[in-house]
C-alpha cells in the first residue's frame, strides 16, 4: 500500500525519496516540512478543495454554461503564473492548474448530470490519464492536488453508496421545496444507524490515518495531498451537520 500511494501522489518509490538520502537527511527534510515556511502551501490547498462549496456550487445553479466557461481563464491564469520565474507565483499557478480540472468536473457534473449520482466520480476523473501522466514533470504539484481531491471524492462517494444516501440522491433533487428538506434530513438520519454509521467512521478514520502520514512526509506534494484529503473530510462532515440540523442550508438543495 505504502509502494502505491507514492506511485499514485508524486510518481516515485519510496526508496527514491527517503532511502536515497544520506542518513541524516531525512529527519532534516521532516523538520524543513514543518517549518511555518511549509504552511502557505497546505492553506492553499485547503482552500481550493473549500473553495468551490461557496463559490462554484450557487454559480452551477444558477448558470452552468458561464461556470465551467470559467475553466479557460483558471488555466490560463495557472499556465501562466507556473513559467515565472518566482517560485512562489510558479507554485500557485501549478496549484491552479489543477485546481482547475476539479472546478471543470464539478461543473460538469452538478450543471448538467446531478440528477445521476453514479456518474459523479467518472466525470470528476476525465483529467486522470493527465493527472497520471503528470506526476513526473514540472506540473506534479497540480496532479497531486487533482488526484487527492479525486480520492476524496471516491471516498465521500463510496460511504454514500454503502450507507444508502445515494439511493435518496435523485428523490432528493427532484422534491418540491417543500419536501426536500425533510427528505434530505431522513437520507442523513439514515447515517446515524449503527452499521451505517460503523462505516462512515471507519472510511473517516482511514482518511485521517492517511492524512496524518501523508503531512509527515518531506515530500512537498504529500502534504498538499494531506491537505486537500483533510478539507474534503471537513466538508463532507459539515454537510452531514447541515443535512441532520439545518437541511434547508444544504447546498444539495
Amino acid at each position: 500500500m505504502d509502494n502505491f500511494l507514492h506511485m499514485l501522489v508524486i510518481g516515485v518509490s519510496p526508496s527514491l525519496t527517503v532511502a536515497a538520502l544520506p542518513p541524516n537527511a531525512s529527519r532534516m527534510a521532516v523538520s524543513h516540512a514543518a517549518a511555518p515556511s511549509q504552511w502557505p502551501l497546505s492553506l492553499v490547498g485547503a482552500l481550493l478543495v473549500a473553495l468551490p462549496v461557496f463559490l462554484q456550487a450557487p454559480w452551477v445553479r444558477l448558470a452552468p454554461f458561464s461556470a465551467a466557461l470559467f475553466t479557460a481563464p483558471l488555466l490560463l491564469a495557472g499556465i501562466l503564473l507556473a513559467s515565472q520565474p518566482n517560485p512562489r507565483l510558479s507554485t500557485a499557478g501549478t496549484l491552479l492548474v489543477g485546481f482547475s480540472g476539479s472546478w471543470l468536473g464539478g461543473c460538469l457534473f452538478w450543471g448538467w448530470c446531478r440528477l445521476h449520482p453514479l456518474w459523479h466520480l467518472p466525470i470528476e476523473a476525465f483529467a486522470l490519464p493527465l493527472a497520471l501522466g503528470g506526476l513526473n514533470t514540472r506540473w506534479r504539484l497540480a496532479a497531486s492536488f487533482y488526484l487527492a481531491s479525486l480520492l476524496g471524492t471516491a471516498a465521500t462517494d463510496g460511504v454514500m453508496a454503502i450507507t444508502g444516501v445515494m439511493r435518496r440522491w435523485t428523490d432528493v433533487l427532484l422534491a418540491p421545496p417543500d419536501q426536500a428538506p425533510h427528505l434530505l434530513q431522513a437520507a442523513a438520519l439514515g447515517v446515524m444507524q449503527p452499521m451505517a454509521l460503523t462505516v462512515t467512521l471507519l472510511a473517516g478514520g482511514l482518511l485521517v490515518s492517511l492524512c496524518r502520514r501523508f503531512w509527515r512526509h518531506p515530500d512537498p506534494a504529500w502534504r498538499l495531498a494531506a491537505s486537500a484529503m483533510g478539507t474534503t473530510l471537513a466538508v463532507d462532515g459539515l454537510f452531514l451537520a447541515a443535512a441532520l440540523w439545518a437541511p434547508q442550508l444544504s447546498g444539495l438543495i
